[in-house]
């Protein structure tokens, strides 16, 4: 491949093996993919590299490989007992590698095009209510968390501003834009957009805030600490930062204590933020601008939420429903 570097070791690389390495590179590098989507193409990719080496050998070349080769991959990854969505998702970035390989010139055509995607059961996730979240996020500071002050910023930004997990837990000290009442926060492929901050998620970022300077000062027996992040971890490890997998225990404990399900989780909070909003009368375009979403397409997922609680209500009080 034109332009490869990595001298002898990757030159005793199978082609499919380079060739998944240098879609992965330009991912990381070109779209500035992030480190998680990274890992998963990875993942995905070097496993379907292995089964085209294991089947064909080393010397396998991508224009040889056929959709009857990707169909017995995927029937492969159902003979070892993964599901249909996880098929999918091996499906979808095989999918995207061979439009890589198609515009590089390495194969004429995707044989991927012609492998259907497993049909997946099709559900709506439960959304809380607009009482439940109100109540949900009115005890976030109270003896269920672990730091009070810190857990109601980080119910009021998830469900007051829509922003994801990873958005969140991103954000630092200098991206809280006061006099715009906006944060500014990082999304998918490292795009930035502002979201408002409203009154509530302010009034707990206030009384947040200086805890947070006295934690810092007196760490390490009065000696200082220093952190850029906004959220920081109880105990001060590392940068301090809290990570996404903290966010979803204290979200997940707190939910549980005050009635919700089981299955809530910092997405959770999302999903309601949007389908709230639309319920209240929101334009469309306006709340993908809030999600960050590239594709009106994913905005719209919310409608069918919408819809289909309003097929609940009158399935439950409709005479001739009954």
């Amino acid at each position: 491949m034109s332009g490869e570097k990595g001298g002898t070791q990757s030159e005793n690389k199978p082609d499919v093996v380079r060739y998944v390495d240098g879609f992965l590179s330009m991912l990381a590098g070109e779209r500035n993919a992030s480190p998680h989507t990274v890992r998963a193409y990875e993942r995905e990719l070097h496993g379907f590299a292995d089964f085209v080496v294991g089947k064909f050998g080393a010397n396998a070349a991508v224009g040889s490989i056929e959709h009857q080769h990707i169909r017995a991959y995927l029937g492969e990854l159902y003979g070892n007992g993964l599901s249909k969505a996880s098929v999918a998702r091996a499906l979808a970035a095989i999918r995207s590698w061979f439009k890589w390989l198609a515009r590089q010139g390495l194969v004429e055509q995707s044989p991927a095009a012609l492998v259907a995607t497993p049909k997946l059961p099709k559900h709506l996730p439960r959304v809380p209510t607009i009482e439940e979240m109100n109540r949900v996020v009115e005890s976030a500071a109270d003896n269920f968390a672990a730091w009070p002050e810190r857990d109601r910023v980080i119910f009021e930004l998830l469900y007051g501003c829509g922003i994801r997990n990873a958005e969140l837990v991103g954000i630092d000290l200098g991206d809280i834009h006061w006099a715009n009442e906006a944060i500014l926060v990082s999304g998918k492929g490292r795009k930035e957009r502002y979201v408002p901050l409203g009154d509530a998620a302010a009034q707990a970022l206030r009384r947040y805030l200086p805890l947070r300077e006295k934690i810092l000062a007196e760490a390490r027996n009065g000696a200082g600490k220093s952190s850029p992040a906004l959220l920081l971890n109880l105990r001060l490890r590392g940068d301090c930062r809290l990570t996404t997998r903290s966010v979803g225990r204290i979200v997940k404990h707190i939910a549980l204590a005050h009635g919700l399900p089981a299955d809530v989780h910092p997405h959770t909070l999302r999903h309601a933020f949007g389908t709230h909003m639309l319920e209240e009368g929101a334009d469309l375009r306006a709340i993908q601008e809030l999600l960050g979403h590239e594709r009106l397409s994913t905005t719209q997922r919310y409608t069918q939420l919408t819809v289909g609680q309003v097929a609940a209500v009158y399935d439950r009080t409709h005479p001739r429903a009954k």
